[in-house]
């Protein structure tokens, strides 16, 4: 998956409260076409760290490269998606999808045509008219994934979209994410708590310790692709698994112990 320079790099970053150190040198690198998922305990600041790639909060020193060049705030070349429920109440799945493009001036047949390839990408056909209190949980992130997607991210960012969900759902769900991305080639940087969802998706597993947040080590992921939810059943898998558990389990406890004093 390494192939030529890396499209995300992300050097020496850190950030920094009045009182304590929420991420500490963290650098790392995601390729095109590349499935990156971070993991690590609670508190480790890794929604942090998406937030400041997204450039949603400043950084305290370090710097974030987009195709070699840094970036200061915001990129075009960047989308992210939420844990929380994000479309709008008021629109519809079709209407959430267009939103993006209406902001940025698109034609109503512009939006309109490429919201629709969206709908058929994502397995929404005859719920493009819903509203999302008509819709289930799964749906709502399908729609928000699109809603990502239809502007056509370089890098999209997940920040553990699947993590208020059931756990049959989550593995549907990462198994769309995957046909999805294999359809389009999408690059991908996803944070999760969850080891198994990490192993299940990801090309390389970046695993961070426990607060303040480092990079422990960086794991990877050698399952074939194309892949579907049935790799869970392998041995492989469980060996993976495993290995990230085994890197993890001592800053679980670090964690732990953290919050418990």
């Amino acid at each position: 998956m390494k192939n030529g320079a890396p499209i995300l790099e992300v050097r020496n970053l850190s950030k920094e409260y009045s009182d304590f150190t929420a991420i500490d040198n963290v650098g790392f690198e995601v390729y095109r076409h590349e499935f990156v998922s971070i993991i690590g305990p609670s508190g480790c600041g890794k929604s942090t760290l998406l937030e400041m790639i997204a450039g949603l909060v400043p950084k305290s020193s370090g710097e974030v490269l987009i195709k070699g060049v840094a970036v200061k705030d915001g990129h075009a070349s960047i989308g992210i998606i939420f844990q929380q429920e994000s479309i709008f109440p008021w629109r519809t799945a079709l209407e959430n999808m267009e939103f993006g493009l209406q902001m940025q001036g698109a034609s109503k047949d512009e939006r309109r045509k490429k919201a629709l390839e969206m709908i058929e990408l994502m397995g929404l056909g005859g719920f493009e008219n819903r509203y999302p209190d008509q819709l289930s949980g799964g749906m709502k992130q399908r729609v928000a994934i699109a809603r990502a997607l239809v502007m056509e991210p370089e890098i999209l960012l997940m920040d553990e979209p699947f993590g208020a969900l059931d756990e049959q759902t989550r593995i549907i769900l990462g198994e769309e994410l995957l046909r999805i991305r294999q359809e389009i080639g999408q690059t991908i940087l996803f944070v999760t708590h969850n080891i198994n969802e990490a192993v299940q998706l990801s090309d390389r597993v970046v695993i961070m310790s426990a607060r303040p947040g480092k990079v422990k080590a960086v794991i990877d992921i050698d399952l074939e692709r194309p892949r579907t939810s049935a790799v869970i059943s392998t041995e492989k898998f469980g060996r993976l698994v495993g290995e990230v558990w085994l890197q993890l389990r001592e800053e679980a406890l670090k964690s732990f112990r953290q919050t418990a004093r």
